[in-house]
C-alpha cells in the first residue's frame, strides 16, 4: 500500500496544474515520493507522473531521483559540528553500533571528522589493538578520554565547522598510511547519480586520500542525507565498501538499482 495517502475523490482526474501543486505539497511532508505511490493516488499512468516530476524539475521545485523524486534541499555549506551533533541522534548511535562491528582486532582504522564517525570512535576507542587515524578534533579528544592506544592526529588546517583538520598538508599526512578500514561521513547521497558528497573541494580533497589509502571503505550516513545535495564529489557508491545507514533511508533505497541497493546495510 502507498505510504502517502489513501486516494480521495478529490485526487481523481486533477488537471496537470492542480496535480502537480499537490506532488510539491506533498514533499514537504515526505522526504521522498515514489512513482508507483503517485500513479496510484492520482489515478494516472507511470509516463504523465514522470512528465509531471520533469517539469516540477525544471521549475527548480523537486529533485528527481531513480525511481521518484525528494524536495529540493541545497546544500552549499555544511552545518556547524554542534547543530549537527543533536540531530538524528538516535540514528547515528544505531548506525555506529553496525559500522563498530565491521571492525576487526589489529585493524588500522581511520576516522573521517564529523558526528556520525565521533559515535564509531566512542564504541571503538575502549577496544584493544587497533591503531587509529583521524582528522577530528572531537575524535582525538574521545579516543585519549578513553586512554585508546596507537593515536595518530592528521594535521593542516584546522577548519571549526566540523572541527577538522584538512588541507593540502592533512591530504600529505594521510598519504603515508596503509589502512585497514576507513569510517566516512557524507553531507549527502545522490542515489540517481550513484554519487557521495561533502560540503567543500576541500573536504573532498581529504575524503578522496583517505579512500585512496584505504582497503575498505564504510560510509556512514543517516536518512537525511538523502534528501539533500551538497557541493563537492567525494565518491562514486560504486567505489566505496558499504554505506550503513538508518530505516528512514529503506524507501529510497528501495528505487535504486539492484547492483547500488548491495552496498547499503541498514541499521536497527
Amino acid at each position: 500500500m502507498s505510504d502517502i495517502g489513501h486516494i480521495g475523490a478529490e485526487d481523481v482526474l486533477l488537471n496537470t496544474e492542480d496535480r502537480q501543486a499537490q506532488i510539491v505539497s506533498l514533499l514537504g511532508e515526505k522526504l521522498f515520493l515514489d512513482l508507483r505511490s503517485l500513479t496510484e493516488r492520482f489515478q494516472v499512468s507511470v509516463a504523465t507522473v514522470r512528465r509531471d516530476l520533469n517539469e516540477l524539475e525544471k521549475a527548480g521545485l523537486l529533485r528527481r531521483t531513480h525511481g521518484g523524486a525528494v524536495s529540493i534541499n541545497q546544500v552549499s555549506q555544511d552545518p556547524a559540528n554542534a547543530a549537527r551533533a543533536v540531530s538524528h541522534g538516535a540514528e547515528k548511535r544505531a548506525i555506529a553500533e553496525v559500522a563498530a562491528t565491521m571492525i576487526a582486532d589489529g585493524d588500522v582504522v581511520l576516522l573521517d571528522a564529523g558526528t556520525t564517525a565521533l559515535e564509531v570512535a566512542k564504541l571503538l576507542a575502549g577496544r584493544k589493538g587497533l591503531t587509529f587515524i583521524t582528522n577530528g578534533a572531537d575524535i582525538v579528544a574521545e579516543l585519549i578520554r578513553h586512554e585508546a592506544s596507537n593515536i595518530y592526529v592528521v594535521g593542516g588546517e584546522f577548519a571549526e565547522i566540523n572541527r577538522s583538520f584538512r588541507g593540502p598538508l592533512a591530504e600529505h599526512f594521510i598519504r603515508q598510511f596503509n589502512v585497514d578500514k576507513l569510517i566516512l561521513n557524507a553531507a549527502s547521497i545522490d542515489l540517481g547519480r550513484g554519487l557521495i558528497f561533502t560540503g567543500s573541494p576541500v573536504n573532498a580533497g581529504v575524503q578522496k586520500a583517505m579512500i585512496e589509502v584505504s582497503s575498505r571503505t564504510i560510509v556512514v550516513a543517516d536518512h537525511s542525507k538523502f534528501t539533500k545535495t551538497s557541493f563537492s564529489v567525494a565518491a562514486e557508491i560504486e567505489e566505496v565498501g558499504v554505506v550503513v545507514t538508518d530505516a528512514g533511508a529503506r524507501t529510497i533505497i528501495d528505487t535504486a538499482s539492484e547492483r547500488l541497493r548491495k552496498k547499503f546495510v541498514i541499521a536497527g
